[in-house]
């Protein structure tokens, strides 16, 4: 796969906020709040296209695409009816590898991608390896009959603080979800103007 892998922090810190939703980055940002290889907090002006440019960036790399299936999945967005930046994330939060991290089953988005390529993860009764797989209403998630791989899980749900969105169900004693519904952008925390990221693809 050819995928750069970054320093979390700095991107975070560029950024300037937390789209990676654990607490650690929190304190990160309140530690050193300027981004890295500034010495103050003060930020420079910014123009039009490059705070459209950053609210991109901040749902890219927090979702973990890469530009070309970021820029596959708005025009997937731009086509379904209604408005096109909330299509674009909720088709984010119904990949795969999203459902296993809003399950609580990986206490990243990161390693809940590496738990569906690597066959950890059965989608619908099969072994399933694609991490931009789309769930639907009615699809069931849930790990390898594996003694390690149960073990695995087991150990990241111990770990794992969030709250279980109101679309999904989990039962923690199979280890299974289920997709109740779709999401509703009410549903999706914010991590970035989405509004934004269509005026920056419309350029």
């Amino acid at each position: 796969m050819n995928r750069k892998t970054r320093a979390k922090g700095k991107i975070v810190r560029r950024l300037g906020t937390n789209i990676f939703e654990q607490a650690k980055y929190d304190k990160l940002l309140k530690k050193k709040p300027s981004a890295p290889g500034t010495q103050t907090k003060r930020r420079a002006k910014i123009s039009e296209y490059g705070r459209q440019l950053k609210e991109k960036q901040k749902l890219k790399f927090a979702y973990g695409l890469s530009e070309k299936q970021f820029v596959n999945l708005f025009k997937k967005a731009k086509k379904l009816p209604g408005q096109t930046g909330h299509n674009m994330l909720i088709l984010l939060e119904k990949r795969l590898d999203n459902v296993v991290y809003r399950l609580g089953l990986a206490s990243t988005r990161s390693q809940a991608r590496q738990m569906v390529s690597h066959g950890h993860v059965v989608f619908n009764g099969k072994r399933h390896t694609i991490p931009s797989a789309l769930v639907r209403t009615g699809d069931v998630i849930e790990m390898k009959k594996k003694e390690s791989t149960q073990k695995m899980a087991r150990e990241f749900m111990t770990k794992v603080s969030r709250s279980l969105p109101s679309w999904l169900e989990f039962s923690e004693d199979d280890i299974k979800g289920t997709v109740v519904r779709d999401p509703f952008r009410e549903d999706i925390p914010t991590v970035a103007n989405e509004q934004s990221v269509v005026e920056f693809y419309s350029r």
